[in-house]
């Protein structure tokens, strides 16, 4: 019914009136934080913001590589460096959320200041979430609408019920593995184009395309050859994605405010489009494209972005996986026959 929400709070009650450090404990613990709560929650994340030395050697020595390589691999390297990850008790676990939480950001920050041989920047701790990761990965501290923007756009992203990456990392988190291997493993499914990475070919088109006409003919040869138009589209909805929604004012407002309005109208021209000829709708992947790009974003950090909001929700559901676990284990039907091979001898193959 295009209805998405958390903890039973509608995504657009959430978008209008919440920040993304509410939306992360409330994915945690199911409700609300009160103004102490939240205050602690913030401290807690500041502090847990620093990499271990060993992984930002790691960033500084892998500028080339794939930014989710890269990602996936400092993730996993964090548990070799973290007392507690042994420790399967809930108040560890749920510490190790809070690193996982505040510690992503931080990679992603690095990675992108060490391979543009910039200085890496230890934060502001008067910052909260967005705008502490848009000043230590520009170097600019964005101003009250940008901090909005893409405050919104992590909320939008945090969670978004058993997606692939979600439930690959409580396929892991249901063998009782650690956080970081449940955290690991849905980074890998998240790298995937079908599902993370469809914001980067969105925005490869975008800039790709002339003007608005020139936009409306290539999405009409393209659909006449059977090709699927990134950001469209969506294996659960049928009507439009409530992200996209909001994703579409922000990259008309952030286009307007930074020059970039004409992504903005190509994007509706494509819209318009492809609704015309597929009757599809945009999903999430296709406004926040060019949303990110007004942002100043990298486009190969695109999907790095997205497991750094994400990771909110996995962390959520591997924490309730282990707090009533069950193994999930789903079963084949196969086909053939199930027990009548004959042995064949090598010599008669």
């Amino acid at each position: 019914q295009g209805v998405l929400s958390y903890r039973g709070y509608n995504i657009h009650t959430l978008a209008d009136n919440g920040t993304f450090e509410e939306i992360i404990f409330l994915l945690w613990h199911g409700w609300l934080p009160k103004a102490a709560e939240l205050a602690q929650l913030k401290k807690d994340l500041v502090a847990a913001r620093p990499l271990p030395g060993q992984v930002v050697e790691f960033l500084g020595s892998n500028g080339g590589a794939n930014s989710m390589d890269v990602l996936r691999t400092a993730v996993s390297m964090l548990s070799l460096y973290d007392a507690e990850a042994p420790d399967m008790s809930a108040e560890a676990n749920h510490r190790k959320a809070v690193r996982l939480m505040a510690q992503t950001s931080t990679i992603v920050t690095t990675f992108e200041r060490l391979r543009s041989a910039k200085p890496v920047l230890e934060g502001d701790p008067k910052l909260g979430f967005a705008a502490n990761f848009l000043y230590t990965l520009t170097g600019n501290r964005p101003d009250d609408v940008m901090e909005r923007a893409f405050d919104v756009a992590l909320i939008l992203h945090a969670d978004h019920e058993l997606n692939a990456s979600t439930f690959a990392a409580r396929v892991t988190a249901a063998t009782l593995s650690d956080i970081y291997s449940s955290i690991t493993s849905g980074i890998g499914a998240l790298k995937g184009p079908l599902h993370g990475g469809a914001n980067q070919d969105v925005i490869k088109w975008l800039l790709g395309l002339g003007d608005e006409d020139a936009a409306a003919d290539a999405v009409k040869n393209t659909l006449a050859r059977k090709v699927k138009i990134p950001g469209f589209g969506h294996r659960v909805y049928r009507t439009e994605d409530p992200r996209a929604t909001h994703l579409r004012v922000l990259s008309e407002e952030l286009g307007l405010r930074t020059g970039h309005e004409k992504l903005y109208r190509l994007s509706r021209r494509m819209e318009e489009t492809v609704k015309a000829v597929k009757g599809l709708d945009p999903n999430v992947d296709f406004y926040s494209a060019s949303t990110y790009y007004s942002l100043g974003i990298p486009i190969d950090l695109y999907t790095p972005i997205f497991a750094v909001s994400r990771m909110a929700g996995w962390t959520a559901h591997v924490l309730e996986q282990y707090h009533n676990n069950r193994l999930i284990r789903p079963r084949a039907d196969y086909k053939g026959n199930p027990d009548g091979q004959t042995w064949i001898p090598m010599a008669e193959r």
